[in-house]
């Protein structure tokens, strides 16, 4: 497994990395999860992504970790735990940290992300949206004095929203989700290039789509009422250059992501280790060529933004139950 740089920590983090949402109770049994992360590390992966969020991950992955006798990096979050979960009050944000430490069994936190800080109605860390100066940045800094955190980071979800809050300087890596991949771009206007910018680290989250681009679906044929016609013709397009190069979706959708050398590593959502073995297989298969990088944006220039009301995860295989409240 390769490694490369995440950004200027000196980190040296293997560019295919494990996302804990899936190896966690949201993505089966315990002992499933287990073997997951002892596969993900015997094939050199080196860097596992964590969050209070994430179901029961932090648990699972602080039982299994004892059994790795090799160097890792480990990263989690700040938000939701503990409840009523209040981000602007040091007690509270003191008490996710220990709780962190307690469930994955380590003394120290190699990355420790504010999660959502880009999001004010999920978690509202910031009182003042223009300066962005909040108790969780002194907070960062005194745990980085103390030890307890190497580095500190924001894992968003959104394509502008976080960029004023990267801007302040105050964090070492940037982890974006859901607009880096095949079909959404919208992280190369404003999320890359500030984060190259500023030198910070990139991980990418979600390079499936949350499960979008996993495989294909008849609901692009059939004409989902939630899929907008350009975006029927994208996917379609999409199918067709994967079936001439003969690769599979998932292979192309990480190998597409990890052709961008700018980016430190990409998360994969893998639940099983036959899942772990086929994304390490496709991440090791190198980048792709520049022709098929062209025809890969061509096919993304086809809907360059997300069109009006779709879903933000696309409920393929799922039932639709419309777009809620106006």
């Amino acid at each position: 497994m390769k490694t490369r740089l995440l950004g200027q920590t000196g980190i040296e983090v293997s560019e295919l990395a494990l996302g804990g949402l899936f190896v966690s109770r949201v993505g089966g049994e315990f002992e499933q999860g287990r073997k997951a992360i002892l596969r993900a590390f015997e094939l050199g992966i080196n860097y596992v992504d964590t969050a209070p969020g994430y179901a029961d991950s932090e648990a699972v992955i602080g039982r299994v970790l004892p059994e790795i006798d090799r160097p890792l990096v480990l990263s989690t979050k700040l938000g939701g735990r503990p409840q009523p979960f209040l981000p602007q009050d040091r007690d509270c944000l003191m008490a996710s940290v220990e709780e962190s430490l307690r469930l994955l069994h380590r003394e120290t936190i190699d990355i420790l992300m504010i999660h959502e800080p880009d999001r004010p109605g999920q978690y509202d860390w910031w009182p003042n949206l223009d300066t962005y100066e909040a108790p969780v940045l002194a907070f960062l800094e005194d745990l980085k004095r103390q030890g307890l955190i190497r580095f500190t980071g924001l894992g968003g979800t959104t394509a502008y929203e976080i960029v004023p809050i990267m801007r302040t300087g105050k964090f070492d890596v940037v982890l974006t989700a859901f607009n880096y991949s095949l079909l959404w771009r919208e992280a190369e206007i404003a999320v890359l290039p500030t984060a190259i910018e500023l030198g910070m680290g990139i991980v990418i989250g979600s390079p499936l789509q949350q499960g979008a681009l996993a495989r294909r679906y008849s609901e692009v044929a059939t004409g989902a009422r939630w899929l907008s016609p350009p975006r029927q013709k994208q996917f379609q397009a999409l199918y067709d250059l994967a079936e001439d190069l003969g690769m599979a979706l998932p292979a192309l959708a990480l190998r597409f992501v990890l052709s961008n050398p700018h980016i430190s590593c990409t998360l994969m959502g893998a639940r099983s280790e036959s899942e772990v073995e086929q994304n390490v297989a496709s991440a090791e298969a190198g980048a792709l060529s520049p022709d098929v990088i062209a025809r890969l944006d061509e096919i993304a220039a086809m809907v360059p933004f997300r069109p009006f009301a779709e879903p933000f995860g696309l409920p393929f295989g799922r039932r639709y139950r419309g777009p809620g409240q106006a």
